[in-house]
């Protein structure tokens, strides 16, 4: 009889490459939702002051090119401009972990791919049961489906965790697949009144962006000005001008050339990654957070339907959905936990990962547009990632000295040649993960 393949490891060592890449993204992203998680604060404090005028007026400004059907709020260019920058830099993430990443095979993705969705799914479905006993509306069944990768790392820097590498890059996957869940339900469901016109022309533009790509003609000045034209021609199109962001991420070339030190995304992902976490995405969280937190408000949030399922959804749906996902995705593969890890922390990332700020945040806007429920949803947002910010904490927190030393185990280099001791062991295991091994991507 023929001998059975060994189990495939789930959130074991990284390979050297690989954790190079996740640590690069996620310093970015740390220090990002530590700004994200200032601006959110300072939205809320100056929406709740006498100044909560000035925030409005200025909020609701507009500026632009009427012309083009370009003349938007200051909102709205935060949330239908800025946001664009933050999604072609998931695009190019995306595309990096199909191309090189945890992704880029059937085995290695099923196990995420599938916490993701079943992490999106059980939270829409606690979202349509909450409202549907309430008698609310469905319009809003998607707000509570996405994960904030950056508000979960400045959770993370504040609580001064030591979360091994490997659970950081897991969450780092499901959030990528969030990312991608949501710009689908952005494309497919939020669009109106299309004009085909302006849609074939950014496709137009779209194939002109690849055909740049693939010919290897390099220069901002050839794709800047393309992209703001791809974006303005998809926002009159009647779908949301971020999607343009996404598209061009996953054009861009992930696998550099032999003359190349970098790949172009890995080029522009070095460049508007600090961009998008730093100042983007703050921005729009400035003027998206700043929600009333009187307490009336707060009572309309938990006895009006449509924020109690987002609640419900971000919450409990998160864990329960991301938790089992992943348990059951592993009894049924050749997936094996890592000894050295325990499954109360795949329930603490979970729960985590139920900090759906930023996407949720937008995802509101866009289902219920300059309404009251719409601010009560946006609360509710606030509301139920501070709750799983807290409750991820207490689990994390539990766990921190078995992280502390699975960090140092994995981050030791006696030898102070930059690469840590773990990847220069002769075990087997680790052979193929040793740095020499690595090829260019």
């Amino acid at each position: 009889m023929a001998a059975t393949p060994p189990r495939t490891p789930f959130l074991g060592l990284l390979s050297w490459p690989e954790r190079q890449a996740v640590a690069r993204a996620l310093r970015t992203e740390t220090v990002g939702g530590l700004v994200l998680l200032a601006a959110a604060v300072v939205a809320l404090v100056w929406a709740n002051t006498p100044l909560g005028t000035a925030y409005t007026t200025i909020r609701d400004f507009h500026f632009g090119i009427p012309a083009l059907g370009l003349d938007l709020s200051v909102g709205h260019w935060t949330s239908d401009g800025l946001l664009t920058v933050f999604f072609l830099v998931a695009g190019i993430e995306l595309k990096r972990e199909l191309v090189v990443g945890s992704l880029r095979t059937p085995a290695t993705a099923a196990l995420p791919v599938i916490a993701a969705v079943c992490g999106m799914a059980v939270p829409a479905a606690f979202y349509a049961v909450t409202v549907a006993a309430g008698g609310g509306s469905m319009d809003g069944w998607a707000v509570p489906m996405a994960t904030d990768i950056a508000f979960a790392l400045a959770v993370l820097a504040v609580m001064s965790t030591h979360l091994p590498t490997a659970l950081r890059a897991f969450l780092l996957t499901l959030a990528v697949v969030d990312d991608l869940g949501a710009i689908l339900i952005i494309a497919l469901f939020f669009t109106s009144d299309l004009n085909y016109w302006a849609l074939a022309g950014a496709l137009a533009g779209l194939i002109v962006f690849y055909v740049l790509q693939q010919r290897r003609v390099r220069g901002w000045w050839w794709y800047v000005p393309l992209g703001v034209v791809i974006w303005a021609l998809l926002y009159d199109g009647g779908i949301h001008a971020t999607v343009a962001g996404v598209a061009m991420g996953l054009i861009l070339r992930t696998v550099r050339d032999r003359d190349e030190e970098k790949s172009p995304a890995e080029r522009t992902g070095h460049l508007l990654h600090p961009l998008s976490a730093g100042v983007c995405v703050p921005l729009f969280a400035l003027f998206a957070a700043g929600v009333s937190v009187s307490g009336d408000a707060l009572g309309k949030v938990f006895t009006t339907p449509e924020p109690l399922g987002v609640i419900a959804g971000l919450v409990a749906g998160k864990i329960l959905g991301i938790f089992a996902g992943t348990y059951l995705a592993a009894r049924f593969t050749r997936a094996r936990l890592n000894p050295d890890l325990a499954w109360a922390d795949v329930l603490a990332l979970a729960t985590l990962a139920g900090i759906g700020f930023t996407v949720a945040l937008l995802i509101g806007e866009l289902a219920f547009p300059g309404t009251a429920v719409g601010e009560h949803v946006k609360a509710a947002v606030l509301i139920a990632s501070l709750a799983a910010a807290l409750l991820a904490a207490l689990l994390l927190r539990r766990r921190n000295t078995v992280y502390r030393r699975l960090y140092e185990e994995e981050s030791l280099d006696a030898d102070a040649d930059g690469i840590p001791d773990i990847y220069q062991s002769d075990t087997p295991t680790l052979t193929a993960a040793r740095p020499q091994d690595e090829q260019a991507d």
